[in-house]
C-alpha cells in the first residue's frame, strides 16, 4: 500500500456558485451511498486517504480538476450531504475550512456519543495529526483546513491543506488511521503537493537520529516501514490538455458510450432513454466508484463527466448532471429494497469500458474533442461561474466531429 506523495496543487480563490455547490452535494451522496453498499465503510474511509480517487472524485463532481479548490469544495459538499445521514451511513465528517477546523474536538465527543467510540482517542489522533503538519512538518505551509473523516467502526481518515502564499501552492496531507504505525515515522498516506527548497521533515523516516533529541509526539514505533512513494503531480495551466489525459481510457469511453451502444446495455436495463452524452458521463461516475488504484493517475480525464466550473475542460452540463444524479439515486433507492438490477448495470458500464482499451488505438485530435462539447453546452444547460453557455456562431459551429476514437 502506498503511504506517502507529492502533488503540485495551484492555488484558486472564489467560491463554488450555489447551482453546482446543490449538485455536488447529490452526487458526492450517490456516489458515497453505492461505494458503501458495494465495498463498504472501511474501503470508503480508504479511497478519501487516496490523493489521486479524491482529485478524480473532485472532477467529476465538476470542479477545476487541479486546483486546490478541489479539496475545500468536495469535503464541503460530503459534509454537508452525508452528515444529516450519518447515523444510517455510519459516516461523520468533521471539521473543514477555517474556523470550522477548530470544532473537530467538539465535533469528535458528539460523534463517540452516538457511536460508543473513544472519543479522547479521536481527538488526541486529530490534534496530533494536525501539530505533525503544522509543526513537525516545517515545508512553508501553513494548515489552514483540517478535516477529520470517521466510522462508526473506528477507521478515519484525515485531510488536511496548507497555504504557501510566496509560492501561490497548497499542500494536501492525507492520513489513514489502518496505514498508521507511528505518528512520527512515515504516518502519512499522501502529502501532496510542489517541494520548493528544503524542508524541514521531522517525521521522515531519515530523521529518527533527530527526533530522538526532541519532545516525541508519540511513543509507537513502526514495525516495519513501507518504500512505495504515490505522487500526484498536477500543473499550474488551468486548461485540459492532451498530455494531462490518458487518451487510450478516454477515448475507449467515448468510443463505447457514442459509438457501439452494444446490446448488453439494454439486457441490463441500463440505456432505455438515455442518451450517449450522459451514458458518457455516468461511465466515468462508474469508474470513480468501482475502478481500480491505478486508473487514478489521470485526474483530468474525469472532467470529462461534468466539466468544470471555470469552463476548463467545457462548461458543466446542469442537465446532464441532473440526469446522473436521477439514475445514480434511482439505482441507490432500488438497491435499498433488494432490486439491485440498475446498480449492477451500472457497474459493468466500468467492466465494459475497460474491456474496450484492450487494442484501442486513439487519433490525436483532442482540441477537436475539446471544440465539440464547449459548442454543445448549451444544449445541456452548461453553466459556468460566468454565466451560462450560448449556441456557437455558425462559423465554429461546422464540421467538429468527435474524433478521438
Amino acid at each position: 500500500m502506498k503511504r506517502s506523495g507529492t502533488a503540485d496543487l495551484p492555488l484558486h480563490y472564489g467560491a463554488v456558485p450555489p447551482w453546482l455547490a446543490e449538485r455536488m452535494a447529490k452526487l458526492g451522496l450517490a456516489i458515497t451511498e453505492v461505494v458503501l453498499m458495494e465495498y463498504g465503510k472501511a474501503d470508503w474511509i480508504r479511497r478519501m486517504s487516496d490523493p489521486c480517487w479524491f482529485q478524480s472524485l473532485g472532477a467529476v463532481m465538476g470542479m477545476d480538476w487541479h486546483s486546490s479548490g478541489i479539496t475545500t469544495s468536495v469535503l464541503g459538499a460530503l459534509k454537508k450531504a452525508i452528515n444529516p445521514h450519518a447515523k444510517e451511513l455510519g459516516i461523520y465528517i468533521c471539521g473543514g475550512k477555517g474556523k470550522h477546523s477548530r470544532q473537530v474536538p467538539n465535533e469528535l465527543v458528539a460523534v463517540g456519543e452516538q457511536t460508543g467510540l473513544d472519543a479522547g482517542q479521536l481527538v488526541h489522533a486529530s490534534k496530533l495529526s494536525a501539530k505533525v503538519d503544522n509543526t513537525a512538518i516545517q515545508d512553508g505551509f501553513q494548515l489552514y483546513l483540517h478535516s477529520f473523516i470517521v466510522s462508526n467502526e473506528g477507521q478515519w481518515a484525515v485531510i488536511q491543506q496548507g497555504l504557501n502564499d510566496d509560492t501561490g501552492t497548497a499542500r494536501r496531507y492525507h492520513w489513514h488511521s489502518q496505514q498508521l504505525q507511528s505518528f512520527v515515522n512515515e504516518p502519512h498516506t499522501a502529502i501532496c503537493g510542489l517541494q520548493t527548497d528544503n524542508i524541514l521533515n521531522l517525521v521522515d523516516k531519515e530523521a529518527a537520529p533527530a527526533r530522538s533529541g526532541i519532545l516525541t509526539l508519540s511513543k509507537e514505533s513502526p514495525n516495519e516501514l513501507l518504500s512505495e512513494i504515490q505522487h500526484l503531480v498536477l500543473p499550474a495551466h488551468h486548461d485540459v490538455r492532451a498530455k494531462d489525459v490518458d487518451l487510450k481510457r478516454l477515448g475507449a469511453m467515448l468510443w463505447l458510450t457514442h459509438e457501439k451502444k452494444p446490446a448488453d446495455f439494454e439486457e441490463l436495463l441500463l440505456l432505455e432513454g438515455m442518451g450517449p452524452r450522459t451514458l458518457q458521463s455516468l461511465a466515468l461516475v462508474s469508474e470513480v466508484i468501482h475502478g481500480t488504484n491505478s486508473r487514478f493517475k489521470d485526474p483530468a480525464r474525469f472532467a470529462f463527466a461534468h466539466g468544470g466550473k471555470d469552463g476548463h475542460p467545457f462548461p458543466v452540463p446542469t442537465k446532464v448532471y441532473d440526469e446522473t444524479i436521477s439514475t445514480l439515486h434511482t439505482a441507490v433507492q432500488k438497491a435499498k429494497i433488494g432490486q439491485s438490477d440498475k446498480l449492477q448495470a451500472i457497474k459493468k458500464l466500468t467492466e465494459l469500458a475497460q474491456r474496450a482499451e484492450e487494442g484501442f488505438i486513439p487519433n490525436n485530435n483532442f482540441e477537436q474533442l475539446i471544440e465539440k462539447e464547449r459548442n454543445e453546452s448549451w444544449r445541456y444547460g452548461g453553466r459556468t461561474v460566468m454565466g451560462k453557455a450560448q449556441p456557437p456562431t455558425r462559423k465554429a459551429s461546422k464540421g467538429v466531429q468527435l474524433r478521438l476514437f
